[in-house]
């Protein structure tokens, strides 16, 4: 399990003119609560659909703010309000801390392990590197094997193009994205096109409105192209775990309307929201999920994606060296 988690989501939205922004609030604790609670009340796109009572939550934690002494103690205050939202995205950030919400992955099973997927069996020692992805080929040379860690790493067609010549022979693919936190959608969107044959509708997006918790547009297209250079026609495996999160969430709900393409570990961790900022008067800025985002049958991704094949790490794989996620990923291709 990786002891620093960051969890970032990248893309240009649009968003309607017709947000108003909270009324002005005076820089004091009480001030801060407020602008802090209505930012939440008019813009998150949540609470109704995960049936958040936020007014009773103003009422239980407005009268401690006055027990405040210090900025520390008021950050760890509003951290704990906003716990109550159960969102990965949401943050508060001060010069000298932020909150984070983890427990969308810490209560569940890691069923990962990087000393597992280094060793020889699997990488080994003289995997190659390119554009952000760990590759080798595995299982005597039949199976292609592809970790990637991180969204925020920029890779290019190049990259990819020179991976699947080096796979040609490979009877299928597993693309790892387990522990990969999320970062760009644009990465998501553009590693996912190598495995279409033609555009397809792979989700959709709604933009809040207005300041009511249902004010939302009508829903908006999510589109996956097919890469015009490269395309990859056999079986390919995605690895999943809880950590796989935001725009690795986004990657693997487009994966799941390749034609050859099947999902198999643990359900992702969600973060089906994509993020937006907003500043409270004492210059913290607050990070919260502003436009949901559903897949192709219009079911929220926000809880997470559960997989076409669920599998966990057994113990005793694991202490004979073996990845009971990427075995079974074999033999599904094989």
């Amino acid at each position: 399990m990786k002891k620093h988690v960051i969890i970032l989501l990248f893309a240009v939205v649009l968003l309607p003119s017709c947000m108003n922004e909270p009324a002005m609030q005076p820089n004091t604790y009480q001030g801060n609560f407020e602008a802090l609670w209505q930012i939440i009340d008019t813009k998150y796109c949540y609470l109704d659909y995960k049936h958040i009572n936020w007014d009773s939550i103003r009422t239980a934690y407005k009268p401690r703010v006055d027990t405040i002494k210090n900025e520390y103690a008021f950050l760890d205050l509003m951290g704990s309000m906003l716990f109550e939202l159960k969102d990965g995205h949401v943050n508060l950030f001060s010069d000298f801390n932020e909150t984070r919400y983890w427990k969308w992955f810490q209560d569940y099973p890691a069923n990962f392990s990087s000393s597992l997927i280094y060793n020889n069996r699997y990488l080994g020692d003289n995997y190659l590197i390119a554009g952000g992805f760990q590759y080798a080929k595995i299982d005597n040379g039949h199976i292609g094997y592809m970790y990637y860690e991180d969204f925020m790493n920029a890779f290019s067609d190049s990259n990819i193009a020179y991976m699947m010549k080096y796979f040609d022979q490979c009877k299928g693919l597993i693309i790892d994205v387990r522990d990969n936190g999320g970062g760009s959608l644009d990465y998501s969107k553009q590693l996912a096109s190598y495995f279409f044959k033609v555009e397809t509708v792979t989700g959709y997006m709604r933009h809040k409105t207005g300041d009511g918790h249902s004010d939302f547009s009508s829903p908006v297209e999510i589109r996956t192209p097919a890469s015009k250079n490269i395309q990859w026609q056999r079986p390919v495996v995605v690895l999943t775990n809880r950590m796989s999160f935001s725009a690795t969430n986004d990657f693997v709900n487009r994966m799941k309307q390749s034609p050859l393409g099947i999902i198999v570990g643990d359900k992702t961790g969600g973060g089906g929201g994509l993020p937006l900022s907003s500043e409270l008067p004492n210059g913290w800025l607050v990070r919260f999920s502003s436009s949901p985002m559903y897949n192709a049958d219009m079911q929220s991704t926000e809880w997470g994606i559960d997989p076409d094949v669920k599998v966990s790490l057994n113990a005793t794989d694991e202490a004979n060296g073996y990845d009971t996620i990427i075995e079974r990923a074999i033999t599904l291709i094989k």
